[in-house]
């Protein structure tokens, strides 16, 4: 057997300790920092193979002929697969339409798609074998942007669209339109004394996980076969691949592997298929492994966009309305495109209460890199927009920037422009007040008795300035975010939850096929069991797909749907454990006949204390064993003529300051603190809490000074396909963060909590780009900030 895949088994104290509330560290935190924890790509199989895949070198062109006899006839070499070699005919997948072919066929529509894959017995045999294959191109023209796709005579990058958004779309090569009209714009317009507009440009970011992607399938005796894979979705994984194998879905197991971050990035399949395939075919393990180069090709990305954006305000700053019209380029297959149209639309105002609106959001084909889920999902690119205009609008007025958003932020009971009110707390201008009241970082940081401290200057160790020209600027931004999936998705959890006596004591095992991608479900799972059972040590089983799906760790929902299932299988567990005492102890004390009975710290007890017996005595050598669904209220999907509908579950607010200093004559910036402020409803594990926002800050900033998959606009090849080009920010690019965490309970959801991990992304970007035009004076409309921008030689 592979070796990983063991329990985590975690203990705390007694009672609840480390229950709800409490800041519980990471069970596997210090093997991750030592480094000996094993990741999906650590995995290893006697006998096994390894797996490589062919990809194109060109974006768009018809394949003439695929030879692989020179590969075939490589020693070493166990198969060789084509897409004439796939098993059935079910030969493509996809998260909402099944358009992305498992291996190229007929032609090749972005710069690396899989044409061939091959397994060997060593990897540079493998690699070796793959370079071996002829491929012929008949290079095709080249779909880049709204102009080429849109044309009357564009070339189509999928001919025959069946899908069941096409009726809903004017042009082929759009995936998805959604408009989204409240009131009467053309009418507001005429009420406002000041009108501004904006053209934005955001560019294509990486989820850029230090884990690349990898699995290995192992064939079973019964003909199916088992993948250890690093994933965000095992249940949607296995719907995917197991039409493409020809085998029922219970011959396909699948076992959640170490993973190393994930930020939407591994939504979409990678290696999956192309590994169990390669097995079934040969009859051996088979491991994938992607190298950095690889990757940047192997997982969809976040949509670049292009914005164009109308505010209208009266004199004393209100809203008179917002008109825009959001380009997301999806790339060559559809992914989440349509998801993300929903969000950048739907959310395309901000938390902003205004009464007239006409926006519409659309996501393109083209034959760029296919783009899909990331951390923010549609509303990241919404949000650095519309957060410019609130400054661009503000400084028209002669206005504050915070007090222009306090003015227009929405509250409980705003309606959204899809006519959903928000019904739970929406602190908007709380938010606004505490981030600005925040303490500010001293000036001029780098100034000491010894001399300059480099390390805080624009440049940093590149030792570029000692402080000439530097320019400090302050700004800030507020988001909003959906929580949980929208628009009618049948979203739910499940959860098995077993309680037992071992080593003599009881023990609360908890079981779900949620992946664990390092956003802390491995010790909010246990939290829950803890508080909800009363006792010390519980077991998180290993995700698999023996249990019900947990849906994708995205959307900011598992502590949310998936707590919610652990909840709930709890008190089911809880009411059995309580049934089973009064049949085998209650004689002996009257209380057992009430209701009100607690689980606390291994016993039973009454709601006054008193303990009626050990749980160890009630369960004995039997074991109460639950599995439990759990769905949150419903949505419904967005009217696809005026966006009306109650589409969202539950939303996210965190708003930030950033101060940044900048060298104005060589175009340098140095971000030295983002503060932020954010609701989460519930904070259940308050360090992870805190985690998540200074890891979603940090992404932010990312794109806003430095993350930009750049493609060629002649050839649509990638430009910049590695950590040396592609910049991420270390940590000496990342600020001082500083959090103030407000909790006001949202009474539909468990323990009152609100997702947290994908909102801080939403408002860092156009903080750090408000500040950096605070000391500049520059318009600065596009994202990543590069040097030239500020200098003027762009």
């Amino acid at each position: 057997m592979p070796t990983n895949g063991v329990p985590t088994t975690i203990t705390q104290g007694s009672g609840v300790q480390g229950g709800i509330g409490a800041s519980t560290l990471r069970p596997d935190g210090t093997l991750k920092v030592t480094g000996e924890f094993a990741y999906s790509s650590d995995m290893w199989h006697e006998d096994m193979l390894w797996g490589q895949i062919l990809r194109s070198t060109v974006a768009h062109a018809e394949i003439v002929s695929v030879d692989t006899s020179e590969a075939l006839a490589t020693p070493g070499v166990y198969a060789v697969m084509t897409y004439d070699d796939l098993p059935t005919d079910v030969k493509h997948y996809g998260l909402e339409i099944q358009d992305t072919p498992v291996l190229a066929h007929g032609k090749v529509r972005h710069h690396g798609e899989p044409v061939a894959i091959v397994a060997a017995d060593h990897p540079e045999t493998a690699r070796r074998a793959a370079a071996k294959i002829k491929v012929d191109y008949r290079e095709l023209p080249v779909v880049t942007d709204e102009a080429s796709a849109t044309a009357p005579d564009a070339i189509l990058v999928h001919e025959h669209r069946d899908d069941h958004h096409i009726g809903h779309v004017p042009h082929p090569n759009i995936v998805h339109r959604q408009p989204i009209v409240r009131g009467d714009v053309t009418a507001a317009r005429e009420r406002a004394d000041v009108i501004v507009e904006g053209e934005y440009t955001f560019g294509m970011q990486d989820q850029a996980f230090l884990g690349p992607e990898s699995g290995l399938a192992v064939p079973e005796e019964d003909g199916g076969v088992h993948l250890y894979i690093a994933t965000q979705w095992l249940h949607s994984d296995l719907r995917q691949i197991a039409p493409v194998l020809g085998l029922p879905e219970d011959k396909v197991r699948m076992t959640l592997a170490g993973v190393g971050g994930a930020f939407g990035g591994r939504e979409d399949l990678s290696m999956q298929i192309h590994a169990c395939l390669l097995a079934l075919r040969t009859g051996k393990p088979v491991k994938i492994v992607y190298n950095r180069f690889e990757s940047f090709f192997g997982h969809v990305h976040r949509h670049p966009a292009r914005l164009h954006y109308e505010h209208g305000a009266t004199a004393d700053g209100k809203l008179t309305h917002v008109k825009a019209r959001i380009v997301l380029d999806g790339g060559a297959y559809a992914s989440a495109s349509p998801a993300v149209v929903g969000n950048a639309s739907s959310l395309g105002v901000g938390p902003y209460a205004v009464d007239d609106v006409d926006i519409e959001a659309i996501a393109l084909y083209t034959n760029n890199p296919p783009c899909g889920a990331m951390r923010g999902f549609g509303a990241v690119q919404a949000c650095f927009a519309y957060e410019a205009q609130m400054d661009k609008l503000a400084a028209r007025l002669g206005m504050d920037p915070v007090e222009l958003r306090r003015r227009n932020a929405m509250e409980q009971g705003t309606l959204l422009p899809t006519g959903q009110p928000v019904d739970s707390p929406a602190p908007v201008a709380e938010l606004l007040r505490r981030v600005k009241a925040m303490p500010l970082p001293p000036e001029r940081q780098w100034e000491s008795s010894e001399g300059a401290d480099v390390r805080q200057l624009p440049g940093g160790l590149s030792n570029t300035t000692h402080g000439e020209g530097v320019v400090r600027g302050v700004g800030y931004a507020v988001g909003i975010k959906n929580v949980g999936f929208s628009e009618g998705f049948d979203d739910y959890s499940t959860a098995r939850v077993r309680m037992e006596v071992a080593g003599g004591e009881p023990v609360a095992t908890v079981h779900t096929a949620m992946a664990e991608v390092g956003q802390g479900g491995v010790t909010v799972h246990a939290q829950i069991a803890r508080t909800e059972l009363g006792v010390a040590q519980v077991t998180i089983h290993p995700a698999d797909t023996r249990v019900g799906s947990a849906g994708s760790t995205s959307a900011s929902r598992q502590t949310y749907v998936t707590g919610g299932a652990i909840k709930n299988a709890c008190e089911r567990v809880r009411e059995k454990v309580l049934d089973l005492g009064r049949r085998k102890l209650g004689s002996s004390h009257p209380a057992w006949a009430h209701a009100e009975l607690l689980l606390e710290g291994g016993k039973v007890v009454t709601d006054g204390g008193e303990v009626l017996a050990d749980l160890v005595d009630v369960l004995g050598d039997e074991a109460v064993e639950v599995e439990e669904e759990w769905r949150h209220r419903p949505t419904e999907p967005f009217d696809l003529r005026t966006g009306q509908g109650n589409g969202h579950v539950q939303y996210s607010f965190a708003a930030h300051r950033a101060v940044v200093e900048v060298d104005t004559e060589l175009g340098l910036v140095k971000v030295i603190e983002l503060a932020c402020a954010q609701d989460v409803g519930k904070a259940l594990n308050p360090l992870s809490v805190e985690g998540q926002i200074q890891g979603g800050t940090t992404q932010g900033l990312g794109v806003a000074v430095m993350e930009e998959i750049l493609v060629d606009p002649v050839t649509a090849k990638v430009r910049n396909p590695s950590f040396t080009d592609y910049l991420i920010p270390t940590i000496l690019d990342t600020p001082t963060i500083p959090v103030d965490v407000l909790e006001l309970a949202d009474d539909h959801a468990p323990y009152g909590l609100r997702g947290i991990g994908e909102a801080p992304t939403l408002s860092s970007t156009p903080a750090v780009l408000a500040a950096i035009r605070a000391a500049t004076g520059l318009e600065l409309n596009r994202t990543p900030v590069r040097p030239e921008h500020l200098t003027g030689t762009a």
